[in-house]
């Protein structure tokens, strides 16, 4: 779960998911955050944001849905601006779990998620299911942005 372990395919892809945080419509009670869904080769698959499609939906969700029907996963990435969530109150399935069911094998993330809302343990979760999860640190702050209003910036 570390920067080491990412390419320049996968920060350039981040950087990407991270630009799809800013189509997001603002939210009080909720993170503004961008997700894309690329083939091996990083070719992309789906994309989609926070509150793309109705105001309760999560970025991760939006990227899914976007997918024709059928789509093979089976050696796809899903990078995301924020870790995945594991406990939601909008809707009863995480992000978490709609990554597993789908059975994407690798997540790449910017941001680990601030207990603002809630206490997340996506990341762990994903890597115990026998996932490969990796956090880009260094595009943390970029992922932060779209968020301000939400948290204390340093």
């Amino acid at each position: 779960m570390n920067d080491r372990a990412a390419s320049d395919l996968d920060r350039r892809l981040l950087l990407r998911a991270i630009e799809l945080a800013e189509r997001c419509p603002p939210s009080t009670t909720a993170f503004s955050v961008g997700a894309l869904i690329t083939a091996p080769d990083g070719a992309v698959l789906g994309e989609g944001w926070s509150r793309k499609d109705d105001p309760h939906q999560h970025a991760e969700e939006a990227a899914l849905d976007s997918l024709p029907v059928g789509t093979d996963l089976t050696n796809a990435t899903i990078y995301t601006s924020l870790e995945p969530c594991s406990t939601r109150a909008s809707r009863p399935v995480t992000c978490t779990q709609h990554i597993l069911d789908a059975g994407i094998p690798r997540i790449v993330y910017a941001w680990r998620e601030p207990s603002t809302f809630v206490d997340c343990v996506g990341a762990e979760t994903l890597e115990a299911a026998g996932r490969t999860v990796i956090q880009i640190t260094e595009l943390s702050d970029a992922a932060r942005e779209p968020n301000a209003h939400l948290i204390d910036v340093p």
